[in-house]
């Protein structure tokens, strides 16, 4: 299995525990989703906390100082304010991963507006009361499909 590393060099406006978290994850040969089941998230979820882009409790700075061997004074320090959310990616984004999901939300981001709309009446989905999850399905002839999930509040 591969897994997923950082590169600081390519990612300027990450915050310091982002470092710090994922030279741990390599460290200890560690999935997203090994690390979800140990705080009880899910693997976006506990992915976000490495990037910044959600809040960690503290019973998630305390299983993350355990998981990883990090004393945990540091990560309180790092991870003890509020995310910055949205910092991270230049837009649009240039990694290709990222840019496909930017590109359904440019070519569809009507199209479920006004489905969304017409089901729910005025309102927006939620960004904050928020899960969402990512699954692999294989079809019949063998060919991996992404299947994500996004579920938000109205």
């Amino acid at each position: 299995m591969s897994l997923a590393t950082l590169d600081t060099s390519q990612h300027p406006y990450l915050p310091a525990a982002s470092a710090t978290l994922f030279r741990a994850k390599a460290a200890r040969k560690l999935s997203f989703e090994k690390i979800g089941e140990h705080l009880g998230r899910n693997e976006v979820a506990a992915a976000a906390i490495f990037y910044g882009q959600a809040k960690a409790t503290q019973e998630d700075i305390e299983r993350l100082a355990t998981l990883l061997g990090i004393p945990q004074q540091p990560l309180e320090d790092q991870l003890g304010g509020f995310p910055d959310r949205g910092r991270s990616v230049e837009m649009p984004p240039k990694e290709p991963l990222i840019y496909r999901l930017y590109e359904i939300v440019q070519n569809y981001g009507y199209a479920y507006k006004a489905v969304l709309n017409e089901k729910f009446g005025d309102g927006i989905m939620s960004a904050i009361s928020f899960s969402t999850k990512v699954e692999k399905e294989t079809d019949e002839e063998g060919n991996n499909w992404a299947v994500i999930t996004l579920r938000g509040k109205w």
